[in-house]
């Protein structure tokens, strides 16, 4: 039977069922509740945009967006947003989904950091973001009920998750500092790992080899 949270009815599909079991056991409880909560929050605000992603989509993306902060998924040489968009992929096309599918929630997976881009882009894409904006950031929160904010947070609470979030996202990525350069993870490193000082592009423009 399908599990229904805050209205929103949680894909029970094999491949769904199976995304869970992999996440819940391969990654930290503050993964996995926030994971749940990126889908729940991201399906709420699809639909009071008008948005209708697909949504075993949508939970596969949700899933699998923070795994490339932890291990086994965390690499030492690409953006964490990119470990978790390869993951994704590589699961949706060992279960048969179309390249296209796939690379949706890669893309969906892989800029769920990035301000204002997905909002253009497939309802899947959108809605992903959305869902980390409003777990994360707190940004629409206004747009939701009380009641639909309760549900979600009493299945899947977030005790501390502000100071807990910032460490994973420290822990990430600051193994691989490079990779922060033009994203809001530079601002977690700058604030959380001492002597770390961000890429500037102005630094970069002007000592480029060009001579002007």
């Amino acid at each position: 039977m399908s599990e229904k949270l805050a209205g929103v009815t949680i894909p029970d599909s094999a491949l769904a069922r199976e995304a869970t079991e992999l996440i819940r056991d391969t990654t930290p409880p503050l993964i996995y509740h926030h994971s749940r909560r990126v889908f729940l929050f991201g399906s709420l605000q699809a639909a009071a945009r008008g948005l209708h992603p697909d949504p075993e989509l949508l939970y596969v993306a949700a899933l699998f967006h923070d795994t490339g902060l932890v291990e086994p998924y965390r690499s030492d040489d690409q953006r964490f947003e990119m470990d978790g968009a390869d993951q994704a992929r590589a699961f949706l096309l060992d279960h048969g989904l179309s390249e296209g599918d796939a690379n949706t929630v890669w893309t969906a997976v892989a800029l769920h950091t990035t301000p204002e881009v997905p909002y253009r882009m497939a309802p899947e894409v959108a809605a992903t973001t959305a869902g980390v904006e409003t777990d994360v950031l707190g940004l629409h929160l206004d747009g939701l009920t009380r009641a639909q904010i309760d549900e979600v947070t009493a299945a899947h609470p977030r005790p501390d998750f502000k100071r807990q979030i910032l460490q994973a996202f420290t822990d990430g990525f600051r193994h691989r500092p490079g990779t922060t350069f033009g994203t809001v993870n530079a601002d977690v490193l700058e604030h959380f790992v001492p002597g770390f000082r961000r890429v500037d592009f102005v630094d970069v423009i002007q000592n480029s080899a060009w001579p002007g």
